[in-house]
């Protein structure tokens, strides 16, 4: 028999009944939209907002965004509110109680790998934050880019092969450039949203104004 063809996904940007154009990989989800109306490109520059992300990343690895973002919430109380200081103390009873947690993704590997982040976050936090570190990067700004088809958008590039890499030495896993890439999309160091969605100048306004 043979395979049905996969659907095709949109790759302009999609308006919605309230008018605005939004990118298209959020579908009509309320969640997700929600998530890409009010996060996602959002230049963030919080330690433990940026941990919980690159963590919540990790954990994305092999499924969707959105089955993360359901369960959200449930990692984030599970998780000790994503305290590194908090998750470096984990024993192994902790980890058991965590593999048999419904309401997070079950997944030792990932798990460990969270305590590992934990530890970098902490050393880098010594060393003026994972903010600092990672933000220095881009050189403290977001990079804009003005894609116009979900076709133009790449899985990776430079600057992420290069976090991943650092991550990588510093003992981090599930921190390959593809995740490091969703990564600074979703945490706004380079702004991904395309130019026809109503996103885009909102984020590259937010840019501007960078920590200094």
């Amino acid at each position: 028999m043979a395979e049905k063809p996969k659907p095709v996904r949109p790759a302009a940007v999609l308006v919605h009944a309230d008018g605005l154009g939004r990118c298209p990989w959020p579908g009509f989800d309320p969640l997700y939209l929600a998530y890409h109306d009010e996060e996602w490109g959002a230049p963030e520059w919080d330690d433990r907002a940026l941990f919980e992300k690159l963590a919540l990343d990790g954990f994305q690895a092999g499924l969707s965004w959105i089955a993360i973002l359901r369960k959200r919430e449930a990692f984030r109380a599970a998780f000790d509110g994503f305290a590194p200081e908090k998750i470096v103390c984990w024993d192994a009873a902790k980890v058991e109680a965590l593999m048999g947690n419904p309401g997070i993704v079950r997944n030792r590997a990932k798990i460990e790998a969270t305590i590992a982040l934990a530890r970098i976050a902490l050393e880098l936090a010594e060393r003026g934050g994972l903010a600092r570190h990672l933000w220095g990067f881009v050189d403290g700004r977001p990079i804009q880019n003005a894609r116009r088809s979900m076709s133009e958008i790449p899985a990776e590039s430079e600057v992420s092969r290069a976090i991943a890499k650092d991550l990588r030495a510093r003992g981090g896993n599930f921190v390959g450039p593809t995740i490091v890439y969703a990564f600074m999309q979703a945490v706004g160091m380079v702004n991904d949203h395309l130019v026809a969605c109503h996103r885009h100048a909102a984020c590259r306004a937010l840019g501007v104004s960078a920590p200094q």
